[in-house]
């Protein structure tokens, strides 16, 4: 012989709100209901729990007829953490830097030339993006070609005072960037000499030629086809 009994409302929502905080989603009211003894009314429950939660820190909503347990829109501030993630440069794009550095200003088909291999529409947008690089002009040839330098925030990161404190022949000697056996009249590029007189400055609104920033930048190595 089986006894039946009824819970009390207060007993049903302490198990509904149980339920509704175990979740893993968002519950229907017969979900919640096939959890709960015969006769209990799972619906009165959640309504009940959802005018208690009301103005709360955690409050009960309904999604798509779903129930569940979410913290209050106003205190979303609460939940929001703040951090930096430091970008790691691909290769390509540090190669890039290095030749604009050196030979600014200088065109996209100077540095592919410098490069040897085509340079990706990304790399100089991330440059761009973050600072490094910056639009300096036009050259007087036919195309208008547009001309890159470095930016302030190049500088920054790398600790210079300005262009002529960067490493000429003998410190990259001293820290092993060159070979010793240098081909001779071979000289490092002395980009604080570099007048540019070939060119012309970028208005405000000549933009025609203007990289787009890409969305989504990759930041390991960079598929450029083959050198």
């Amino acid at each position: 012989m089986t006894l039946a009994f009824t819970l009390e409302p207060e007993e049903v929502e302490r198990r509904v709100e149980a339920l509704l905080f175990a979740a893993a989603g968002p519950l229907s009211t017969p979900e919640i209901a096939r959890r709960l003894p015969e006769g209990a009314d799972a619906e009165a429950a959640v309504l009940a729990l959802q005018q208690r939660y009301a103005g709360r820190g955690v409050e009960i909503d309904c999604v798509a007829g779903r129930w569940r347990l979410r913290t209050a829109p106003d205190l979303a501030f609460l939940m929001t953490e703040e951090r930096e993630e430091p970008r790691r440069l691909s290769k390509a794009a540090l190669e890039t830097l290095a030749i604009i550095a050196y030979h600014q200003p200088c065109t996209r088909a100077e540095i592919e030339s410098v490069r040897g291999v085509g340079l990706s529409r990304g790399t100089l947008d991330l440059l761009l993006e973050m600072g490094f690089v910056r639009l300096r002009g036009r050259r007087r040839t036919p195309g208008r070609p547009v001309t890159y330098a470095t930016g302030d925030a190049f500088l920054e990161h790398f600790g210079l005072a300005s262009l002529a404190d960067m490493p000429g022949v003998a410190e990259m000697k001293a820290a092993g960037l060159l070979d010793l056996a240098l081909p001779a009249g071979f000289e490092v590029p002395d980009p604080s000499r570099t007048k540019g007189d070939d060119e012309d400055a970028i208005e405000a609104d000549d933009t025609g030629d203007a990289p787009e920033f890409a969305q989504d930048f990759v930041l390991g190595d960079e598929a450029e086809g083959q050198r």
